[in-house]
């Protein structure tokens, strides 16, 4: 029987697309992790470190607000010159915050702003070092150009730090947009490889079942094809038994008979006083006679003419002594409950399974004894033969022809052939036959 394509292909091209999909969505997913990375440790946390920053120098300006409010205020003792250290500090902090800010601002952002904050810087600075200079000869003057030029200068370079900082927080805001985009896209991706992974594992699965289906209805029709080329088989076995075990009785038997008879007239006519002639007749027909009893026993082992004429119970009573007497084997035979009359293919196939048996039992058991039982149910009629020898394993006894051909009759008739480990050592071979209709009320 032609089989179809195995899976192999198929389950090869499923495995090498689930893997395809699994080193792209990993490729991908490390390219948006690496994105994501970057994104933070080049954007957020420079942005972070950067508005740190300013609000560091936002701070040194809010500090230098103050000290020139408190050198414009008339009820200091002090001359604008005793300042001039406190503002070289903040001067100091302001141009290392200043630096540092430059370091960690944003690639792309407000370059204009920055160099306009860096020359404010420039002159805030520059004008400061002239007031106070100035402050030495005419601090009136000198407070005068604090409250007119100083201040705004100052003024103006918190504007300019407080707009990087409006700056820096839209970036931020920018960069969380972005996290987020990218954190979507990945669960996103998540999502789809999962759906694709399981429509894969679905198409494989799918493929799988319809090829193993497939592949079971073969096995059932090869099963159904060689049971029934068992049935013609053993249909074919049985004529042929039934044919010679009739050529045998009708022809050998017959020709063996007249043979005999022939032997016994030509003994009574042979002359008295010829004792040697009549010795050698005498053996002769012993020898026909011992041939044509081998003859008949050889037909019924055949095919016994009683199984057809009187059942199964019948031929039973007559094989199992003929088995006793050939083997040495003992056979301790019983019939339970009410005898039934079987259909003529029921009781041929549970005599040749009883034959097989008992044929194993002398083969294989080393048993010295074997009991053989009949059990008729209201349902059912079933042929036990238990031996006490070494069992079926021990025996190194595999599946041989003989165990088919018991499985294949049993199936012929709907049965069921058990080989069960009987108690105490041994094997019981145990065939239970349904009864029809017809039979289980005979």
């Amino acid at each position: 029987m032609r089989t179809g394509p195995t899976p192999t292909i198929g389950l090869l091209a499923g495995l090498a697309v689930t893997l395809s999909a699994v080193a792209v969505y990993a490729g991908y997913t490390i390219v948006q992790l690496r994105g994501l990375r970057q994104l933070q440790a080049e954007t957020i946390d420079r942005n972070r470190t950067d508005s740190l920053l300013l609000l560091r120098i936002q701070n040194d300006l809010n500090s230098a607000g103050l000290a020139m409010r408190d050198m414009l205020d008339a009820g200091e003792p002090y001359p604008l010159t005793a300042w001039q250290a406190q503002f070289a500090r903040l001067r100091t902090d302001l141009e290392d915050a200043v630096t540092r800010e430059a370091q960690f601002s944003p690639a792309a952002g407000a370059d204009a702003q920055r160099q306009f904050l860096s020359a404010s810087m420039t002159q805030f600075w520059d004008a400061l070092d002239r007031i106070f200079a100035l402050a030495k000869t005419d601090e009136v003057e000198a407070r005068t150009r604090i409250r007119i030029s100083l201040q705004a200068r100052q003024a103006a370079l918190s504007t300019a730090v407080a707009r990087l900082l409006v700056q820096n927080n839209e970036n931020e805001k920018q960069a969380a947009a972005l996290a987020r985009q990218i954190y979507a896209g990945g669960e996103r991706n998540v999502y789809l490889f999962l759906a694709a992974i399981l429509i894969v594992l679905l198409i494989t699965g799918l493929y799988l079942v319809q090829y193993n289906r497939r592949m079971f209805l073969q096995v059932a029709t090869i099963s159904q094809r060689r049971s029934e080329l068992a049935q013609q088989l053993i249909a074919m076995q049985e004529n042929t038994f039934r044919s010679i075990a009739r050529e045998l009785h009708d022809e050998f038997g017959q020709i063996l008979t007249a043979i005999g008879a022939m032997l016994q007239r030509a003994g009574r006519r042979a002359p008295a006083l010829d004792a040697p002639l009549r010795t050698d007749l005498k053996e002769v027909q012993e020898i026909v006679q011992s041939t044509l009893d081998k003859v008949r026993t050889l037909s019924q082992a055949l095919h016994p003419a009683v199984l057809e004429e009187a059942g199964l119970e019948a031929a039973l009573r007559q094989h199992l002594p003929v088995f006793e007497k050939q083997t040495g084997i003992r056979i301790d035979y019983e019939a339970v409950g009410s005898s039934q009359a079987l259909d003529q293919a029921v009781a041929i196939h549970m005599y040749r399974v009883l034959q097989e048996a008992l044929n194993n039992v002398a083969r294989h058991s080393k048993s010295g004894s074997a009991a053989v039982r009949l059990r008729y149910a209201a349902e059912c009629v079933v042929l036990e033969v238990q031996d006490g020898g070494v069992g079926l394993r021990s025996a190194g006894q595999t599946a041989g022809m003989g165990l088919v051909s018991m499985r294949e009759r049993a199936e012929l008739v709907h049965g069921r052939l058990e080989l069960l480990s009987a108690d105490g050592g041994g094997l019981l071979v145990r065939l239970t036959v349904p009864l029809t209709s017809e039979e289980a009320h005979a």
